[in-house]
């Protein structure tokens, strides 16, 4: 075996060997990550893209395919592929899986009422990759749907990525905290990781959503990541499911 074929085969079976694919995902998501191109913006055609990495055009589909499946990317007919946004509607709704039982969804009218910074407590820096007593933003809202209260959200942020934010940013904001937070901060939620569990409601939550101490809420626990796989939202939502059912889809 020559030396340049023993090398081959060392960097297919190197535990760090990564597809060349998987290597133009990993460039496309850094220049996604600094800035290249925003929320909306559309990129370079896949010619465009195997030209600057000097690659075939195959292995950019492939990479884009799977950033595209991932929510990163959306590529629309005729067009072209452009960065995925939150202020696109149907994003709502990848983050939020609440339904009506009866009639369709609706947007939610989001009321905070709270905005401080505080010491992470050890459950959150722990999902946050953070110290115990970091600096923390912490919200608290309720969301409403056709006016009444449905769901009583505990929020965490990175302080570091969300300096500035205030209460009265929050009240103004006339869209979802996600297209907030892209828009004004530069953070895009990329994916999350949730645990469901059936809690009695307590009296605070019990009075913020209108029902009584000790009907069944459903609580919510969701970590969310941005770019680079990096953990930068903790959330604690109460659902009350009297009219309303988590929602879905395998496969």
């Amino acid at each position: 075996m020559t030396q340049e074929a023993a090398r081959a085969v060392a960097r297919v079976y190197s535990p760090t060997f990564s597809p060349l694919y998987r290597q133009i995902k990993d460039f496309l998501i850094r220049s996604l990550e600094e800035g290249e191109w925003g929320p909306g913006d559309a990129i370079p055609s896949e010619g465009e893209l195997a030209l600057r990495f000097n690659v075939s055009q195959g292995t950019v589909r492939k990479a884009i395919d799977e950033m595209a499946a991932e929510n990163m990317l959306v590529r629309r007919q005729g067009k072209g592929t452009f960065v995925a946004t939150h202020d696109d509607p149907r994003s709502f709704y990848r983050f939020l899986r609440l339904a009506p039982d009866e009639g369709k969804a609706t947007a939610g009218v989001s009321e905070a009422f709270s905005c401080a910074t505080v010491a992470a407590p050890p459950e959150v820096a722990a999902a946050l990759g953070l110290l115990v007593n970091e600096p923390l933003i912490y919200v608290q809202r309720v969301l409403h749907f056709g006016g009444q209260p449905v769901v009583f959200d505990h929020i965490y942020l990175v302080a570091e990525l969300f300096v500035g934010l205030t209460l009265e940013a929050l009240r103004s904001a006339e869209r979802s905290l996600y297209s907030l937070f892209e828009s004004d901060y530069g953070v895009r939620m990329i994916r999350a990781e949730e645990r469901l569990r059936a809690v009695a409601a307590d009296a605070e939550s019990a009075g913020r959503l209108g029902v009584a101490v000790g009907e069944p809420l459903l609580r919510v626990e969701r970590t969310a990541y941005t770019y680079g796989n990096k953990a930068v939202e903790w959330r604690l939502g109460l659902y009350c499911t009297r009219h309303h059912h988590y929602r879905n889809e395998l496969g």
